[in-house]
């Protein structure tokens, strides 16, 4: 198994950027007890989109997570507050130096 980094960028409708983000967290504590969420975090960019940063142990666990209830409800609960669906991106580490710094 390879971890598997996930950024997940999401553009909030003019005005509701707070509510959005709101919404994000509710489910983060469900996420974090699923099988091989290394890290589950949302952030505030400065170009005024939340993006969530994953890391999961393998891609087995990535998708049985893509494929579980709180994405689900998730993506139900942001419908509104959304200009689209969020842009996905999985990333791989190509690690380089001290084990702590040179992979995510």
């Amino acid at each position: 198994m390879s971890a598997v980094v996930v950024t997940a960028v999401f553009h909030p409708r003019e005005g509701r950027k707070q509510e959005l983000a709101d919404a994000m967290r509710r489910g983060i504590e469900t996420v974090h007890t699923e099988s091989g969420c290394e890290l589950y975090s949302i952030h505030d960019a400065e170009d005024g989109t939340i993006t969530m940063i994953e890391k999961w142990s393998s891609v087995e666990e990535l998708d049985a997570h893509g494929d579980g209830e709180p994405v689900k409800t998730l993506l139900a609960d942001i419908e509104e507050l959304v200009e689209s669906g969020p842009t996905v991106t999985r990333m791989y580490p190509l690690p380089r130096g001290a084990a702590e710094q040179g992979a995510l």
